[in-house]
């Protein structure tokens, strides 16, 4: 008896040691990786004070891994993506006086991010609803001749979702080339269900990209996710936004926060071509057409002028090895002279992007955000709290939106410019995600935009700094102790 307590006090011993050993090793990995401040200290929070747990947290999700031989193909892939992207240069021409010096700049710096110049020539309509959107779609399939592009995170079966389903088919059918992308976590419920084995008996090819699996997980970050939302049609006509491919009324409607209100974009012109080139990057990095096929059958090609806006794409995620998207969204708001509002489902800002509103709201700029006052993530809505009180009291005005769960992505610059696309301000969507944000430089798409918001705010209530102060004791500790892992949310 004695020999087993001896015994089993040594292996305790070990197995401490070991755990320790383990979590000092991977301390200085994080440190030497020389990731931002806020990120590397969350991790070293979590490794040294959760024993193993924080360990088998850091190496599921701390790097960006996309494995290896997928890493490999991504880059050799994108060379040639980046190389016709790059041709967009040499016959892209763009009058910015009557646009200003902001926007020349911003698109500059957008430019320089993802390597995707600003285009004229385009004509924008932005769809307010879902039932508008899914019409609208629908009615282009109809239509299309060559080919239809579909690239999600959600498609979930149900509704008018499902109209898109049929129209597919009846596309397919008359020899239009259809491609379906979507991410194989969010779409999992649409990739084994009888939707997708009548689409793809239809002629519809249907990939789900970055499949999960628990040998994987060895190999790459499972949460490393295809967030955008592409629709491009004949390569004329495009579509982008923060809807997935999803009818409200049929979507996560146990959840609690009421039905999903987004926002779509239709878009005709030249800078449909760079939207397209996006999404076929993303279908060769799964599908593996080869890039000859692609570039001369994938529906990507020079378009004519069709309105007077001036667009940029710009395509993010973690494999980009430019400057973050991140850098273009605090220079938007650091050009601002009057107003910024920004609306967001998910608003979990780092110290940069606080700094960069409260510093607005301080010379003078009215900012306003507005997010849902009910989320679909405890720990998203805590961390979220715990940030308000350094802007209120900066002058930012917070309302929170009681008409559902608002997903609409959307900034607004003095009226005169605007982002717009998949992107949330969160570090999942500015560091880990790949999403799609169109950048535009037009008065009249911007003032629509600025309408739709106005309309948010009609249906929003504004969040009070007397009683935001006001919390309990308890409250509050559970916010900043949220606040600490917002870095890795």
């Amino acid at each position: 008896m004695t020999f087993y307590f001896e015994n089993a006090g040594g292996w305790a011993t070990l197995l401490l040691a070991a755990d320790w050993l383990i979590r000092l090793l991977l301390a200085m990995r994080i440190i030497m990786r020389g990731r931002p401040v806020g990120i590397t200290f969350a991790w070293l929070t979590v490794v040294l004070i959760l024993p193993i747990g924080g360990a088998v947290l850091y190496l599921m999700f701390g790097e960006l891994r996309l494995g290896n031989r997928r890493a490999e193909w991504a880059r050799r892939i994108h060379g040639p993506f980046q190389a016709w992207l790059a041709e967009l240069k040499e016959r892209t021409t763009v009058d910015w006086l009557p646009l200003g010096d902001e926007c020349r700049s911003l698109s500059n710096l957008c430019a320089a991010a993802v390597g995707i110049p600003a285009m004229p020539d385009n004509d924008l309509k932005l769809l307010r609803n879902a039932d508008v959107t899914f019409r609208s779609i629908v009615a282009d399939i109809d239509a299309a001749q060559r080919s239809c592009h579909f690239e999600f995170y959600i498609w979930h079966p149900g509704g008018m979702a499902d109209l898109v389903v049929e129209a597919l088919i009846r596309a397919a059918a008359r020899g239009v080339a259809c491609r379906v992308l979507v991410d194989a976590v969010g779409s999992h419920e649409f990739l084994r269900s009888q939707l997708v084995r009548d689409l793809r008996s239809g002629g519809v090819a249907v990939r789900g990209a970055l499949p999960v699996g628990l040998t994987r997980m060895l190999f790459y970050r499972l949460d490393l996710r295809i967030h955008r939302k592409i629709v491009v049609i004949d390569g004329q006509i495009g579509y982008t936004g923060s809807m997935n491919l999803v009818d409200p009324a049929f979507f996560k409607q146990g959840a609690g926060v009421g039905q999903w209100i987004d926002a779509m974009v239709r878009l005709r012109g030249p800078a449909v071509e760079a939207l397209a080139v996006t999404f076929l990057e993303d279908w060769e990095l799964e599908a593996a057409e080869g890039l000859e096929r692609v570039r001369a059958h994938g529906g990507a090609h020079a378009v004519a002028p069709a309105g007077s806006a001036v667009v940029q794409v710009a395509p993010s995620g973690p494999t980009t090895d430019r400057m973050p998207i991140q850098a273009i969204i605090l220079s938007a708001i650091y050009s601002a002279h009057t107003e910024v509002v920004l609306t967001t489902p998910y608003f979990v800002p780092d110290e940069i992007m606080v700094i960069a509103l409260a510093s607005a709201a301080a010379r003078g700029v009215q900012v306003t955000i507005v997010i849902p006052k009910r989320v679909d993530s405890r720990l998203v809505r805590l961390a979220s709290e715990a940030h308000k009180g350094d802007l209120l009291k900066a002058g930012v005005r917070i309302v929170l939106f009681e008409g559902g769960l608002l997903h609409t992505k959307s900034v607004t610059i003095d009226g005169r410019m605007c982002l717009f696309g998949s992107l949330n301000l969160d570090p999942r969507s500015l560091q880990l995600n790949f999403e799609i944000t169109l950048a535009i430089y037009d008065v009249g798409f911007t003032s629509a935009l600025r309408e739709l918001q106005a309309d948010y705010i009609s249906q929003s209530t504004m969040v009070d700094l007397a009683r935001w102060q006001n919390r309990s004791v308890a409250v509050r500790f559970v916010d900043n102790a949220a606040r600490l892992l917002s870095p890795l949310l």
